[in-house]
């Protein structure tokens, strides 16, 4: 059998990036992946510049990212994914996926997929997962075809609303996702 064509969505959680740069390889091993980049995404930060996070997963994928929304457009009429994962995914990005705003590369992608009926996997990574996200996050887990990566606090101490993904269990989270369920435990 082929590998499973996953859609690989950053979202601008930059500091999130090089956590997501360590299990790029096995990621790019177990499945044939699409980088997908919101317009944020792409944008310089103290944690590198968004050129150069997209040269490494494209690289890492050997594929041309997706950067704009007409470039992401067709992917769903295109039936070109088997699951889309966001990761990481922001508070904003959150929102917009609850409420149906369609404004993004990564917002595309995903309304484009869920039209297919197919998985779309969020890997949340916000400082306010427990605080103006949790609504969000409480919509989209009832909703049909979205899944988590497994989440929880990155830093009670210093951030107690702070919600990060295990990136450990992209793997298995996207593998289950694609065959309809949804990995557990959700909370860690």
């Amino acid at each position: 059998m082929s590998k499973l064509r996953l859609g690989l969505a950053l979202t601008g959680s930059y500091c999130s990036f090089s956590k997501l740069e360590a299990v790029l390889p096995a990621l790019c091993e177990a499945f044939d992946v699409l980088p997908i980049f919101s317009e944020n995404a792409l944008r310089d930060s103290r944690f590198g510049d968004g050129r150069t996070w997209l040269d490494r997963l494209e690289t890492a994928s050997g594929r041309e990212a997706v950067t704009t929304i007409a470039d992401a457009e067709p992917l769903g009429p295109g039936n070109r994914l088997d699951v889309l994962a966001v990761i990481p995914c922001t508070g904003n990005t959150l929102a917009k996926l609850s409420h149906g705003v369609t404004d993004s590369a990564v917002t595309m992608a995903a309304k484009g997929h869920l039209r297919n009926g197919k998985p779309l996997v969020l890997g949340v990574s916000t400082n306010d997962g427990l605080g103006a996200s949790a609504e969000n996050i409480g919509r989209l887990l009832v909703r049909r075809h979205i899944y988590f990566v497994p989440f929880g606090q990155d830093d009670p101490a210093a951030k107690p609303t702070s919600l990060s993904l295990d990136y450990a269990r992209i793997v298995p989270a996207v593998t289950a996702a694609y065959e309809g369920r949804q990995i557990q435990p959700i909370l860690v």
